[in-house]
């Protein structure tokens, strides 16, 4: 009998509404801050994601769904949103728009990765990218984006931790700090 492969699911009509008030929301939410929507492909250049999200990340190294198609072409499914929309912004000149670009997307993303709760090998992601402007108020923004979806999605006592490991002056010190402490370890 046919079944969905491992670490896939099936969206039944039964929760398909569930599915599109949740992206209904996440859309409102965006645009309403002045997001706009960007669709890339499903399947970049894998090099996308190897210089995007870094060789020697598990995600390039463990769980990229990576193949050759019949023109010769290294190509990876998406494993993530934010190495195609970059791609796009550099690709398309959006340099050249005022500052930041703000974008969002709904994604469909895929990682090869031991199947467990919870977790599956093809996953929904939505995706915001503040693109142009290092102000730590369009990561606030961006924060701030997550927290009204998710109340607009009726979630309550929510709580958030950030954690930083500072600005581009005082990170050197920081990862000396931390090398030092876990040289002993």
């Amino acid at each position: 009998m046919y079944q969905a492969p491992r670490g896939t699911q099936d969206i039944l009509p039964e929760t398909t509404a569930v599915w599109r008030h949740v992206e209904r929301c996440a859309k409102a939410t965006a645009r309403r801050y002045g997001y706009g929507e960007i669709r890339t492909p499903t399947f970049e250049d894998a090099s996308v994601f190897l210089r995007g999200v870094g060789e020697g990340t598990d995600i390039v190294d463990k769980e990229i769904y990576r193949f050759e198609d019949k023109g010769g072409s290294d190509l990876a499914l998406r494993p993530e949103g934010t190495a195609p929309t970059m791609r796009a912004y550099l690709q398309h000149g959006m340099s050249n728009r005022p500052q930041p670009v703000k974008l969002f997307s709904l994604l469909t993303v895929f990682r090869y990765d031991r199947p467990q709760a919870g977790r599956y090998r093809e996953f929904r992601q939505f995706n915001i990218e503040a693109i142009g402007d290092e102000d730590p108020l369009v990561d606030a923004e961006v924060i701030a984006v997550l927290w009204r979806f998710l109340e607009d999605l009726g979630l309550r006592d929510l709580t958030i931790l950030l954690n930083s490991i500072g600005d581009p002056v005082c990170r050197p010190g920081y990862v000396e700090a931390l090398v030092k402490y876990y040289e002993p370890h």
